[in-house]
């Protein structure tokens, strides 16, 4: 992806940004011009591999392992990327997992909390550090943009044993139009993407079977599952928006299951 006029010298903070869509996600704002701030939990691998493609352009870029799930965890997080980069464009809410797939009748409160915790609440913490940063850029460079990672699952309630995450998903979605309405008059865009069946991620590869996986694909009008890639490009595109007038939105990316 080559460098974006909007988005070149600009400074984003990916959270769960070293494997799967995180990782395309933040190689593609460095490839398209951002110096880059990575969250991530264990993939430290994927961290220094971004690294070393941040270096082989010339762009700032820093990392730092964290539990986002605590009460200061966003905070903690958000501090440690403006004072790597020097401030804060753009900020991609990706943290979030199924983590494992259960029905009503098996769903206790704690792994209920958890899920929220890690979907929901999460990015309401990282959010609500990074809105001041996110206002001051916008008072200076004209703008400053958020884009939350949502799912189909919030769409559509997910396929079985994801009630749990396809409610904290749908709130993701909520949450986006919500937030919009709030700091739009900061100068602050906030949007959404809600991803469809996207192959060569930790996320299918533990909590999706290949037979599932075929069946999903054979219902999809473009015939193919998603690439991590394919969700990559979406979120430049929204992040870039920083200076238009896209706002509490969700683009849809599920080669044709759905069309909110």
């Amino acid at each position: 992806m080559s460098s974006s006029p909007k988005l070149r010298g600009k400074s984003a903070l990916v959270t769960a940004g070293a494997q799967g869509i995180g990782l395309a996600t933040s190689r593609a704002l460095l490839d398209a011009g951002c110096d880059v701030f990575v969250h991530y939990h264990t993939s430290l691998a994927g961290a220094e591999e971004l690294a070393a493609h941040a270096a082989s352009l010339g762009r700032t870029f820093g990392h730092a392992a964290g539990d986002l799930t605590t009460p200061d965890g966003g905070e903690k997080l958000v501090a440690s990327a403006v004072a790597a980069l020097g401030g804060l464009d753009v900020l991609i809410n990706n943290a979030g997992s199924l983590v494992a797939r259960h029905t009503l009748d098996t769903i206790d409160d704690a792994f209920w909390s958890h899920v929220m915790a890690l979907n929901v609440e999460s990015m309401v913490r990282v959010s609500r550090a990074a809105a001041p940063h996110l206002a001051t850029a916008a008072k200076t460079s004209g703008g400053a943009s958020i884009v939350n990672l949502s799912s189909l699952a919030g769409r559509k309630g997910g396929h079985a044993g994801s009630l749990a995450y396809s409610t904290a998903k749908g709130a993701v979605l909520t949450f986006t139009r919500a937030l919009a309405n709030e700091l739009g008059p900061q100068g602050i865009r906030v949007n959404a993407l809600a991803p469809g069946l996207i192959l060569g991620t930790s996320f299918h590869n533990t909590h999706t079977t290949d037979a599932s996986a075929q069946a999903t694909i054979a219902a999809i009008p473009l015939g193919v599952a998603g690439k991590p890639e394919d969700v990559a490009r979406a979120v430049v595109f929204l992040a870039g928006e920083f200076d238009g007038f896209i706002s509490g939105a969700t683009l849809d990316i599920n080669g044709g299951v759905w069309a909110g």
